[in-house]
């Protein structure tokens, strides 16, 4: 049977598809696709990573990358799926100039409706803080987002989840959000501050330079939300400030957006002090992994007993973020649910081993 050749046009490039009987008498399809709008080095991956990802999602198709160009060969309908995907992702690196791993395989393998949410730029309206060097911050996932809806609705938020759900990332980012709308007047960023495994009295330098690596995914975060030079006034002026939770002790905040951070590590009695220094006219997020508990055995987190007590009283908001959530390495994700696979299995055989009454 002779083959036929019609051509589409695909994103802004042309792409020519040929389609073959085979001779069990269905189609394939081989579609040539252009990537010129786009980096094809990284699109592809370091040593075609992300290319690894693409072919482990549409397995039934043949993909083959040479130069600018993919070249997908398959039934119709995988075509087609496939084409979809890779024009979100192409759209994503035409408006961020880059792509990780990770939000490649977040793209690949969302839903259609959540997918396009979290990363076509539909609404620009959704961009939280304009960074350095045009860098766009924004909440990627959707729980992510509900924590905005949440902090947007209510005055003081709970945002509990496991590590890299990017609760703080998020939080930071809300309240430079509100410092430059001129909301607040200023932003608290506060962490108690326990030693994981070790005493601030045998580290060396004054107090400031003990507890400044515990505060430093804080000033990270800020990095990439406010230029250097402006950040340095603000930390100077105190407009920004970074300290820990002790230093809460006795102040009205007010006039400010306030993050309690790594909430685990505080008692019932630190998160009752931090939440009753909240002024009339200030904002609060407060996040915590319940995972990753630092105190010492002998002592139970706060954050349990104040997510429980305050959880229905009204201008509170909870929201909890799952593994689904994850923004760092595409591989975090998987730790995070085998380590809660082995929790929940650990937790099973100790039931099973207790006596029965």
């Amino acid at each position: 049977m002779d083959n036929t050749i019609r051509q589409h046009n695909f994103i802004t490039n042309n792409a020519f598809e040929k389609t073959k009987a085979s001779k069990n008498s269905k189609t394939l399809t081989e579609t040539i696709i252009n990537l010129e709008t786009v980096n094809p080095i990284e699109f592809f991956g370091v040593n075609n990573g992300k290319l690894d990802l693409l072919k482990k999602k549409f397995p039934l198709l043949k993909i083959l990358s040479r130069g600018t160009q993919i070249k997908l060969s398959g039934a119709p309908e995988q075509i087609e799926t496939a084409k979809e995907k890779i024009d979100l992702l192409v759209q994503y690196m035409q408006r961020n100039g880059n792509m990780s791993e990770n939000y490649f395989e977040q793209i690949l393998g969302g839903d259609d409706e959540k997918t396009v949410d979290n990363f076509v730029d539909r609404n620009p309206n959704d961009v939280l803080v304009f960074g350095p060097n045009g860098k766009t911050v924004r909440a990627r996932t959707q729980n992510q987002k509900m924590m905005v809806q949440a902090c947007d609705k209510n005055d003081i938020v709970f945002a509990i989840g496991p590590a890299g759900t990017g609760k703080t990332y998020t939080a930071v980012a809300l309240a430079v959000r509100a410092l430059k709308n001129k909301l607040v007047k200023k932003i608290i960023l506060t962490r108690p501050a326990v030693e994981a495994g070790e005493s601030l009295g045998f580290l060396p330098g004054d107090l400031k330079e003990k507890i400044d690596p515990y505060l430093r995914p804080l000033y990270d975060a800020l990095d990439d939300m406010i230029p250097a030079d402006k950040l340095g006034y603000y930390m100077q002026t105190r407009t920004i400030e970074i300290a820990p939770l002790a230093y809460m002790r006795g102040r009205t905040l007010d006039n400010a957006f306030i993050i309690l951070d790594e909430a685990q590590n505080t008692n019932d009695l630190q998160i009752k002090m931090f939440l009753t220094r909240i002024g009339p006219n200030a904002k609060a997020i407060i996040t915590g992994d319940p995972t990753q508990i630092d105190l010492p055995k002998n002592q139970q987190s706060g954050l349990f007993k104040a997510t429980r007590v305050l959880r229905n009283i009204d201008g509170i908001s909870y929201i909890e973020l799952d593994e689904e959530d994850v923004v760092r390495h595409r591989l975090v994700k998987s730790i995070i649910k085998a380590y809660n696979k082995d929790d929940e299995k650990q937790m099973k055989e100790r039931e099973q081993m207790q006596p029965k009454k």
